[in-house]
C-alpha cells in the first residue's frame, strides 16, 4: 500500500508479486530442509518482507530520481530501470553480506531455538535481493511496456466500447 500511494499503482502490484515470490521460496526452503513453522520462522518470514520491501522502496526511489533527470532525452524506460538496479545493486550486495554472514552465525552457533529462525533469514535475504532484480525489476519493465503497447494500438478518435464494438 505504502509503495502504491508513494510511487504508482504499478510498482505497489509489483512489489505484492515479489513479496509473494519472497515468501514462497522461503516456505518451499523450510519444507525442504525439514523444519517446522514456528514463532521464530514467523518473525523471520516478517523480517524478510520488510528487508524485501526496503530493497523495492530503495530502487524505485532511485528509479523516480533517474526518471527525473532524464526521463524525456530518448532513455526507454527498461533502460531506466536497469539503471536504477546497477546504482543500487553495490549497497544491496553489501547489506546482504552482512545479513548473510550474521544469518549463517545464527545457524552455526544460535542452537536448535534459532535454527529456522536464521534459515529462513538467509535464504530471504538471498532471495528478496534476487527478487528485486530478476522480478520486481522485469514486471515492471514488462508491464509498462504492455501499457505502451496499449496505447499504441489505440488509433485517435476510434476507442473500444463493450465487447470489441467500436465508436466514433
Amino acid at each position: 500500500m505504502y509503495i502504491w500511494i508513494r510511487f504508482d499503482f504499478r510498482g505497489g502490484a509489483v512489489t505484492i508479486v515479489s513479496l509473494a515470490h519472497d515468501v514462497l521460496i522461503c516456505l518451499g526452503a523450510l519444507s525442504l530442509a525439514n523444519f517446522e513453522f514456528s514463532l521464530p520462522v514467523l518473525a523471520a518470514l516478517l523480517t524478510v518482507i520488510g528487508f524485501s520491501v526496503n530493497d523495492r522502496i530503495v530502487m524505485y526511489d532511485r528509479l523516480r530520481e533517474i526518471r527525473a533527470k532524464r526521463g524525456e532525452k530518448g532513455v526507454t524506460f527498461a533502460q531506466q530501470v536497469n539503471l536504477a538496479v546497477n546504482q543500487t545493486l553495490s549497497r544491496t550486495v553489501l547489506t546482504v553480506a552482512t545479513v548473510a554472514m550474521s544469518a549463517a552465525t545464527l545457524f552455526l552457533f544460535g542452537g536448535t531455538s534459532l535454527e529456522g529462525f536464521a534459515f529462513v533469514v538467509l535464504v530471504g535475504a538471498l532471495t528478496g535481493t534476487s527478487s528485486t532484480v530478476y522480478v520486481a525489476a522485469a514486471l515492471d519493465v514488462d508491464w509498462s511496456a504492455w501499457t505502451e503497447r496499449r496505447r499504441a494500438t489505440r488509433v485517435g478518435p476510434v476507442a473500444r466500447v463493450g465487447h470489441g464494438a467500436l465508436r466514433r
